[in-house]
């Protein structure tokens, strides 16, 4: 009996083991980009897709940031937070390099950008010279 018992407890810990693995894992994020949700609101016609994913093990995200109709070209573009919906926060994670559609990218966040994010306190803007302080922004939500 005893071995049985050990046998059963080994089992266990490899189900919890493997629970617990898959719980570390990707979630999917999404923000839909527009001039009306920006700080304040414009009147952009300027439209775009957030579609990013973050490895909870590794602390990775990953994104791929689709975008049109902008007044002129993309000059700069960020993650921001720790902020609700209608809020301003200075930039966590900055966009390097290409600014053209789509922007395809990854950065390991913080654990406090980590947590704005988890939080639904974490937003993406793109700016352009016509709207320096952010021609579209959305708010990035747990995708379903």
């Amino acid at each position: 009996m005893h071995i049985i018992s050990r046998r059963a407890a080994l089992a266990a810990a490899f189900v919890l083991a493997g629970l617990t693995g898959a719980y570390a894992a990707e979630v999917k994020y999404t923000a839909k980009l527009d001039g009306a949700s920006e700080t304040p609101p414009n009147d952009s016609k300027g439209t775009g897709m957030v579609d990013a994913q973050f490895d909870t093990a590794t602390q990775k995200l990953s994104w791929t940031i689709t975008y049109s109709g902008l007044t002129g070209a993309a000059i700069a573009a960020h993650f921001h937070g720790p902020a609700p919906a209608g809020k301003s926060a200075p930039p966590m994670v900055p966009i390097t390099g290409n600014l053209a559609s789509p922007i395809k990218g990854s950065a390991k966040l913080t654990e406090p950008e980590a947590k704005a994010l988890a939080d639904g306190m974490m937003y993406f803007n793109i700016h352009t010279a016509a709207h320096k302080p952010g021609e579209t922004r959305g708010q990035l939500m747990k995708a379903m």
